[in-house]
């Protein structure tokens, strides 16, 4: 079924399998439209990935930006309510009201919306094509692959007061070490360089046949992978491998896994069903 869709956040699936899902407010190097709210940006990035997770035809979720930039995170500079956009925000997560409002609004809003990106089963790639700042760089952190180009750069709000949310906090030191998160806690920006350096990035220039290479592999097995290694990020070498070792032997017993093995035999390419 697919999405509620909104202007600001593209909904692009293709024959091949790859489903496009851009930021669109180019005029705005791509800000967030509200907060915490079912119709802001960040709820509708979940929704969308979470219909292309549900959808039998789409095989990859590329997350990247409409313009010269990825997403600039919020909109620091006018307000996002209905009058300014048209659209009706309801159900914000998260109280505005009392002692403890600021927390309540991140966990209930940006946390947990965050979190929905690394949660779908199906393989997801941030193509950053632009700054990536604040909300923004952590959609991409979250995601499970990472492209950039000469025109990407991570930027944090720290000169704003603000630290880096949970994609940077959670991730990054796993990624590239205590030091150099630290490093980019501290400073609050990353050039593309520096970061394909580091490990942020997969690739410095876009590989355009990624997703070709995606398809070509047996859908269980990147829905299984992803799991398990997500998992392992807070897990034992133990439990690790009785998740791989049960998987394996489901795996080995799937269609999609007789397929592959005909295929290879008869030197054509297969055709996956995801089961």
């Amino acid at each position: 079924m697919p999405p509620n869709l909104v202007p600001y956040l593209l909904y692009e699936p293709e024959e091949s399998g790859i489903l496009w899902i851009k930021f669109n407010r180019p005029e705005r190097m791509n800000a967030l439209i509200g907060s915490s709210e079912e119709n802001g940006t960040v709820a509708k990035v979940g929704e969308y990935m979470r219909a292309g997770d549900d959808d039998p035809n789409v095989r990859v979720m590329v997350l990247t930006g409409v313009g010269r930039g990825f997403c600039s995170g919020a909109d620091m500079r006018r307000d996002n309510s209905p009058d300014v956009t048209g659209e009706n925000f309801v159900g914000n997560r998260g109280t505005h009201e009392g002692p403890d409002a600021a927390r309540e609004h991140f966990y209930h809003g940006f946390t947990k919306l965050h979190r929905d990106i690394s949660q779908v089963r199906k393989p997801t790639i941030a193509m950053i094509n632009g700054p990536a700042v604040g909300s923004g760089m952590d959609m991409a952190l979250h995601c499970d692959i990472r492209l950039g180009c000469e025109n990407t750069r991570f930027i944090g709000y720290q000169q704003l007061g603000q630290i880096i949310e949970n994609g940077g906090s959670y991730y990054l030191p796993k990624m590239v070490g205590l030091g150099r998160a630290l490093e980019f806690a501290y400073t609050g920006h990353l050039d593309a360089q520096r970061a394909y350096e580091w490990g942020m990035l997969n690739y410095l220039v876009p590989s355009e046949d990624l997703c070709d290479r995606i398809i070509r592999t047996p859908p269980m097995v990147q829905w299984i992978s992803k799991r398990i290694m997500r998992a392992a990020l807070d897990s034992t070498l133990e439990t690790t491998m009785t998740l791989t070792s049960n998987a394996g032997g489901i795996l080995s017993g799937s269609e999609d896994a007789r397929e592959a093995r005909q295929a290879f035999l008869e030197k054509r390419a297969p055709e996956f069903k995801g089961r």
